[in-house]
């Protein structure tokens, strides 16, 4: 640390990088006891999803430092809901679609305020993500996706859509980092409770969601959350429905 002098003697010099120097207290410190009654909020950073079935928010971090894949069984609608509420807090989306037209309202009506693009199956341009500008590319590419041009990476998640359990998704549901599945039928579910190891019953449930309802999987946790509709959010994209 650089120091100056003056006719009463040294004096410290400028903390230069370290900002102002602050008030002085005395340290903290906790018994092995306490720390079990200390509870921190990590990974509480990213999407609101929905409401867990405690009434608990469910947060969904797509701005990651490594490279995360998605996969979503179900309905427009709620990939819509994320992608808005992904664009509302900072993040680039690029949708690679193969119907525009079922995303253009939502684009024109935010393009003012987000980076939210579209663009046709297979001409996603590289995207730059870094931890400064994170990107989400959603893949809306029908039951059969081909293998995108652009990848997931650091920074950089896609969430692929898919509409029902089609042929290629056990393959994509075994790489993904976390699933959603909305309702599906008996045959579907139970195709899914194989491929994904689930309990029987959450199994049985799948075919009786609600709309607007997902069970959310990693190779951790599930939880079943309940996406509900912002006024605004309604305005532009209606009531939560499964069938597009």
């Amino acid at each position: 640390m650089a120091t100056t002098t003056s006719a009463a003697g040294p004096r410290p010099g400028p903390r230069t990088g370290f900002g102002l120097i602050g008030p002085r207290h005395r340290r903290h410190a906790l018994s092995v006891e306490q720390l079990d009654a200390l509870a921190l909020p990590i990974g509480d950073d990213g999407v609101v999803v929905g409401m867990d079935i405690e009434g608990r928010p469910a947060v969904l971090g797509v701005s990651r430092p490594t490279a995360y894949d998605i996969v979503f069984v179900g309905g427009l609608w709620t990939a819509q809901v994320l992608a808005l509420r992904a664009a509302a807090t900072g993040i680039r989306v690029a949708v690679e679609t193969g119907r525009p037209q079922a995303w253009a309202q939502l684009v024109h009506a935010i393009a003012s305020q987000s980076g939210m693009t579209v663009h046709d199956v297979g001409r996603v341009p590289p995207l730059g993500a870094s931890a400064g500008e994170p990107v989400l590319v959603v893949r809306d590419c029908g039951m059969r996706p081909p293998r995108g041009r652009v990848v997931s990476a650091p920074w950089q998640a896609v969430l692929t859509l898919l509409p029902y359990v089609s042929p290629v998704a056990p393959r994509l549901i075994r790489q993904a980092r976390l699933v959603g599945v909305q309702r599906v039928s008996p045959d579907e579910a139970a195709q899914l409770g194989r491929i994904m190891n689930l309990p029987r019953t959450e199994q049985e449930t799948l075919s009786t969601l609600a709309d607007g309802v997902t069970l959310w999987c990693n190779d951790r946790d599930r939880s079943f959350t309940m996406t509900q509709a912002t006024d605004t959010e309604t305005g532009l994209l209606g009531n939560a429905r499964r069938v597009d």
